[in-house]
This record gives structure tokens, sequence and C-alpha cells, in this order.
């Protein structure tokens, strides 16, 4: 494959695109996966191959990109005019840049208060018609889904079927740059989309005999945003990791569907191991997500812990987004002073511990 041509195009047939098909492309794909270097050593699993898929390095800077390129690309090609989310922001940011490079008027629904500053400002510059309301992320989808019908809008939530098969591009990237198959792949969950797309993927794969076996699919919910592993929905969801606080993820039920059958599971992780493991990345690796793409990374810490994942299998955590997307926490998080010192050599040194 070859990452100078869109990602449609790269994977046009896997995908639901004609020849005629209009393709919107921002240069989304291709994403590094790198091997950690100092994290398997920390975690006492030295024989651990553990790799991270960077997925903030999208244009938007996450993971959505790759489905709203063909969720964008699909609604010009139907005539659209206007495209309209509920967003806890990366999808925000990802739909008003796609629409705004198509022509396409974007409208964004946003829980008040509950959207990441760096994600917000993105939709803005993009030029979407923001509505912020006084409810959270799964009452913004339901507006969203009426407002979709009443008005002729075309949603592009991962409800709309063309985000999970634009997703599912990065497992074949996964394969492709691993040159194999993990033995496990772990993944945040909010909405459940991803989780269930990266599954239609390394299925698709074996299917294709692209690949001749599948990971276990561990996906991870904040634990104040955990329906799936309560088994009901929650109505007031709550976790510093504002892009998985939902209560009600759309894809529930293929997200199961995907731990069950991979022989994985669906688990939750606290605040507390999302923040603990979002600071060892940044430290041990030099890698700046935001916090919920830390999930992944507490789950495999507390599967280590648990002797659920072997120390010595080969571990994919995909990390959704940048970390500049929350530009806030790290200051929230972090004991670091940064109070001015006098611009004086001596006192510059003394403050250095020389």
């Amino acid at each position: 494959m070859h990452s100078q041509y869109p990602l449609i195009e790269r994977y046009r047939d896997f995908l639901p695109v004609s020849a005629t098909t209009p393709i919107i492309s921002l240069g989304e794909g291709n994403t590094p996966l790198i091997r950690a270097s100092n994290l398997h050593h920390f975690l006492g699993a030295p024989s651990l191959k553990l790799y991270l898929k960077l997925e903030g390095l999208n244009p938007t800077g996450s993971f959505k990109d790759r489905g709203m390129t063909l969720a964008i690309s699909k609604a010009v090609e139907s005539g659209a005019k206007a495209v309209i989310c509920a967003s806890t922001g990366n999808t925000s940011a990802s739909a008003a840049a796609f629409a705004t490079k198509a022509g396409l008027t974007c409208y964004v629904l946003l829980p008040h208060g509950h959207v990441a500053l760096g994600k917000l400002a993105q939709a803005i510059l993009y030029g979407a018609r923001i509505i912020p309301i006084k409810g959270n992320f799964d009452q913004a989808l339901e507006f969203v889904r009426n407002l979709a019908d009443q008005c002729h809008i075309t949603i592009v939530n991962s409800v709309n079927p063309y985000r999970l098969e634009g997703q599912k591009t990065a497992a074949f990237e996964v394969v492709e740059q691993l040159e194999g198959v993990p033995d496990y792949l772990l993944i945040p969950v909010g909405n459940a989309g991803n989780i269930s797309a990266y599954w239609r993927g390394f299925k698709l794969l074996r299917k294709t005999g692209g690949a001749n076996a599948t990971p276990h699919m561990f996906g991870f919910e904040a634990q104040g945003a955990a329906a799936i592993v309560r088994g009901q929905p929650i109505a007031n969801p709550e976790t510093i990791a504002t892009a998985i606080r939902i209560g009600n993820p759309a894809s529930w039920q293929e997200a199961i569907k995907a731990a069950s059958e991979s022989d994985g599971q669906i688990d939750s992780v606290t605040d507390d191991q999302i923040i603990e493991a979002y600071k060892l990345l940044a430290k041990l690796e030099g890698i700046f997500c935001e916090p919920s793409s830390a999930a992944c990374l507490a789950g495999l810490i507390k599967h280590l812990s648990m002797g659920t994942i072997a120390k010595d299998a080969t571990v994919v955590c995909v990390l959704t987004g940048n970390g500049l997307k929350d530009p806030d926490t790290p200051l929230k998080v972090s004991n670091v002073d940064l109070a001015p010192v006098e611009a004086d050599l001596q006192k510059l040194k003394t403050v250095m511990g020389f």
C-alpha cells in the first residue's frame, strides 16, 4: 500500500465505494505503529512485545478521521448539503474539517462544559455551527437522530454505517506494519464503534487470506461510564476521560460481539488508573495522548497483574487521540512549579540544582 494515496484509494477493494464516489481526503491513515522502549521493563514484563498505534497523528488529531473520510465522501455522493453529529469533541473536529473540505455545512451538538478545549477550538475554526446543550452526549445523540430525520441532514456519528467501514482500515495497517497479527489488541471504549470496526477489519483479513489469525480484542471503558461492563445504560456518566464519557454506547452489541468472538473482553479502569497510564506514556515513551487513549494502557497494566494477558505476548495498544486535544489535563494532574525565576544566571543555576 502507498501512503501518498488517500485512505479510500489504498483500501478501495475493502470499502463500499464505486469508481464514481468522490473522495474527500485530508491525508488520513498510515499512522505509526511504534514499539515501546521502556514500558515493558517498567511493568515487569521484559519479554512483552508492546506496540503503540498513534492514531493521534491523523489530520485532526484522532482516529475519527478514518471513518469520516468515507462518511463525508458518501454524503457528497448522495447529494447531501449538510451533515450533523453529536460529539464529546473528536467527532466534531473531524466532521467539521471534512465537511469544510467538501463544502458542506456541519452542525455539531456538544454536551456543555464537557468538551476539551483543544477539540472545541478545532470545530470553531473549521466553521462548524456549534450548539452546546444542557445535557450529556447520549441526549445530544438522540436529538441528532431526530434532527437528521426531520431536517434531512446526514448524520455522521458512528451510527452512520460508513464510519465503521472506514475505521476498520486501522486493522489492515496494524497487520501490515507488524507483518503479522498481534496476540492482543487493546483499545478505549466510549461509543464502542472503534473496537467494533477493528474486529470487522481483522475478520475480513482472515476471510480474504490477508491474515491467518485474529487477535483477542480487549476494550476498556472508564469506570464512571462503564455501561457495557455494568450491563445497563448510565444516565449521568462521569470520567476525566471526556472522549469516552458516554453512558449508552451506540455500538454496544457489536462491541460485545467483538470481545466474545475474539475470546477477549470489555472491562473498565478507574480515572486514577487512566491518569497513571497517561503519565507513564509521556514519561517513559515520549508520547502525549489524550486521557481517554491511556485507558488501553491502564487496562494492560491491570490484566498483566491479573495474569489475563501473558507477559511475553505481542500487544498493540491503540492510542486514539493526541494529547494536544486536552491541554488542561496536564496542569490538573501534575505538580509542576511554573513560578517565574528572576533573569539572573546564578538564580537559574540554583533552581536547576547546580
